[in-house]
């Protein structure tokens, strides 16, 4: 036969032909038909067939999509990163793309869709298109959010969300974009609240906590009505709300928000048949955003909070970086006390007592200085109340005790030719109670040599009188031991003087003001004293005198006040005329210099 002639097809051949157009077929018809809504996208990212399901989640006819340009249906060139990624896949070069992104429906509303994009089958060109409406997921999502970000009492953001915005303000770019850069915080707690819980019980409390809410939100959207943003209202747990201002303008508008707030609480309330008023303490902080941090700025507002408290409550205060740092010096002052008198930081300096009649020198008070590391010297207004406070008062007082004694000891052998003098002490109650007093005195005595006479004991008039028990039976037995016993600081308490002839005491020392009283006022016939105060010092004079006490006045500074407090018949003065607190050796000097008259240093 000559020439070729084709032969029928293969019947395998056939076969596999009919099977791809199955194959072809079935994958049209479930991709049509599919819910998810899909598209097949050619290399150059143009819409090539789109699904019914697609059309309708789009809001058009899924034939029309054909030809668009596929990243515009779905929002995919809008950020860099996404636009760079959906490329990737088009090429290949990336395996796949999934992202969320929020569309709108052509009838108005908002869709939230999941996007993936995926290459097609093996060596087809172009991806896979598919868009899932997660709409009803981000939903309960975001009703999640808001049950865990808000206060199921008030409706407020609550304190995890309040804490989330806060750290976010704060961050730089939150102020280096625009505004003003500054933050401000109203931190509110309500007055004896609790007491309204423990009477009336939760629900009447959670009424009133849902009622405060709603006033200070008012307040709050009248405040930021004029301006870019209304502050946040928050309740931070219990009774504790806040409202905080983004680009504060200054502490006026702050102060103005606080004052509002206090007066929108002013009005009762009116729950369940209760009628119920109550006020609010506010702290407020505003400051420059940048180097706050959020932990600072709730500190400074928890400690503006207490002062606001502290000061009277129903009031806003202003947070003082002056008051804060004397805060801050007491903490750091009460946290090394006990430590500081291990390390031996303390030491005694000696305030001569002057005999007014000889000007001739016959004691001297021992008064405490705190050579810190950190701040310098400090006198003991600074750190005493806290010793009192945290029980450190014993120890140091103990130490006090036997220093000055010692002291005392020293000078009278080192000036044996002269009459000794004693040494006056402060002892603080707290030592007559937390220690055994007498049995430390006893022991110091024995210890150091020093004569019971030489040593006087001061205590406070407050700290004496009224006193009973165990205090005023360590003062008994102080007294018999032969130790004097001085009242200091006497006239400014509520003194009771038919109590006084009771107590062991020898020595009365009047309070300075009285002596600081002592001043002239000018008259039309030129400087005449003022005869008030003396009237009153000569009658506690006399009184103490007829009690068989001696007086001592303090602060005395001029000779004019000397001058009358002698012609009165006050003993002993003490103040800057003679000489201010002075170390150990200058008394020493003193003594040597057989001094009658001392002065100044």
């Amino acid at each position: 036969m000559s020439g070729t002639s084709e032969g029928p097809t293969p019947a395998a051949d056939l076969d596999r032909s009919a099977v791809t157009d199955s194959h072809h077929t079935t994958y049209h018809r479930v991709f049509a038909a599919a819910p998810l809504a899909m598209a097949v996208v050619a290399p150059e990212g143009l819409v090539v067939s789109a699904n019914a399901a697609l059309g309708e989640l789009l809001g058009t006819d899924p034939a029309a999509l054909a030809g668009r340009v596929a990243a515009d249906l779905v929002d995919l060139a809008s950020d860099p990163r996404s636009r760079h990624a959906y490329r990737e896949v088009l090429s290949g070069r990336q395996a796949r793309l999934r992202c969320t992104r929020r569309l709108k429906h052509p009838e108005g509303h908002s869709v939230w869709v999941q996007v993936t994009v995926a290459p097609l089958a093996a060596g087809e060109p172009g991806v896979l298109l598919s868009v899932a409406d997660v709409s009803a997921r981000r939903e309960l999502q975001a009703r999640l959010r808001h049950l865990q970000m808000h206060d199921p009492v008030t409706r407020l953001p609550n304190r995890t969300l309040f804490f989330e915005r806060l750290t976010a303000a704060l961050e730089a770019e939150a102020y280096q974009e625009g505004g003003t850069g500054r933050i401000g915080l109203c931190y509110l707690d309500l007055d004896g609240f609790k007491a309204v819980n423990d009477t009336l019980g939760h629900r009447i409390g959670d009424r009133l906590l849902a009622a405060v809410a709603e006033r200070l939100t008012r307040v709050a959207d009248e405040t930021g009505y004029a301006r870019a943003a209304t502050p946040l209202v928050a309740r931070l747990g219990g009774d504790e709300f806040a409202l905080l201002v983004e680009d504060s303008t200054g502490t006026e508008q702050l102060a103005d928000l606080a004052e509002s707030a206090l007066k929108a609480l002013e009005e009762p309330f009116d729950l369940a048949g209760q009628r119920l008023s109550l006020t609010a303490s506010i702290g407020v902080v505003e400051r420059h955003a940048a180097g706050t941090t959020a932990t600072g700025l709730m500190q400074a507002a928890d400690t503006t909070l207490y002062w606001a408290k502290a000061d009277g409550k129903g009031r806003w205060t202003l947070f003082d970086p002056e008051r804060n740092a004397h805060r801050m010096t007491r903490q750091a002052l009460s946290s090394t006390l006990r430590p500081a008198i291990e390390r031996g930081e303390f030491a005694l300096e000696y305030q001569p007592l002057v005999g007014m009649e000889d000007g001739r020198l016959s004691g001297v008070e021992a008064l405490v200085r705190w050579n810190h590391p950190q701040f310098g010297t400090l006198t003991p207004n600074r750190f005493i109340g806290l010793a009192e406070e945290d029980g450190s008062i014993v120890q140091l007082g103990r130490w006090a005790l036997n220093t000055a004694c010692r002291q005392a000891r020293r000078w009278q052998l080192d000036h044996p030719g002269e009459p000794p003098i004693f040494v006056s002490v402060n002892v603080a109650v707290r030592q007559v109670w937390d220690s055994d007093l007498v049995a430390d005195v006893a022991e110091t005595l024995a210890d150091t040599g020093l004569a019971p006479h030489l040593l006087q004991l001061e205590l406070t008039e407050s700290a004496v009188m009224g006193s009973a028990g165990r205090p005023l039976q360590a003062l008994q037995a102080l007294s018999d031991m032969g130790v004097r016993i001085a009242i200091d600081d006497f006239g400014t308490g509520y003194s009771n003087l038919a109590y006084l002839s009771r107590l062991p005491v020898s020595t009365l020392k009047l309070d300075g003001s009285f002596v600081r009283g002592f001043q002239y006022e000018e008259a039309a016939k030129g400087a005449v004293p003022n005869p008030a105060d003396e009237v009153i010092v000569e009658a506690m004079i006399q009184l103490a005198h007829r009690l068989g006490l001696t007086v001592t006045a303090e602060c005395v500074e001029t000779s004019a006040q000397a001058t009358r407090l002698r012609r009165i018949g006050c003993d002993t003065g003490q103040g800057w005329l003679y000489s201010r607190p002075v170390p150990p050796d200058r008394i020493s000097e003193l003594l040597e210099e057989h001094s009658y008259a001392v002065g100044n240093p």
